[in-house]
């Protein structure tokens, strides 16, 4: 009988052990958040009050006026301040010494898209 129970308790435990083993196998793999969904997330309550569709203009903000700036650290500093103020702008310190003199042909470049997205995001 103590063997029969032994038995039962091992076929038990090893079939508990295979359930655990399948169900972490199926689990989903977590995903880390999109970069321009997690932008889109942070920059539309800035716009709240200025704009109809927030989401568009971020969205738009993001893909288009973004976008012409080839640099990584110009357009990191941009999405930044976009995101954090509502507005297209870069703070100095948020950019490399030896970029910082870039700042204003970038603005010039994004000048267009921006007002693009600000006044017609669906386009």
């Amino acid at each position: 009988m103590a063997i029969m129970l032994l038995r039962f308790c091992a076929a038990a435990f090893i079939a508990l052990l295979t359930i655990n083993s399948v169900q972490a196998q199926v689990r989903a793999p977590s995903r880390l958040p999109d970069p321009r969904s997690e932008f889109v997330r942070q920059c539309a309550p800035r716009m709240l009050g200025r704009w109809e569709h927030p989401e568009e203009v971020c969205g738009c903000l993001h893909d288009h006026a973004a976008a012409v700036v080839e640099d990584r650290d110009l357009r990191e500093a941009l999405l930044r301040g976009i995101s954090e103020t509502g507005v297209p702008t870069i703070e100095t310190d948020w950019v490399p010494t030896s970029k910082q003199s870039e700042i204003g042909p970038t603005f010039t470049k994004i000048a267009k898209p921006t007002l693009q997205c600000m006044f017609d995001p669906a386009k």
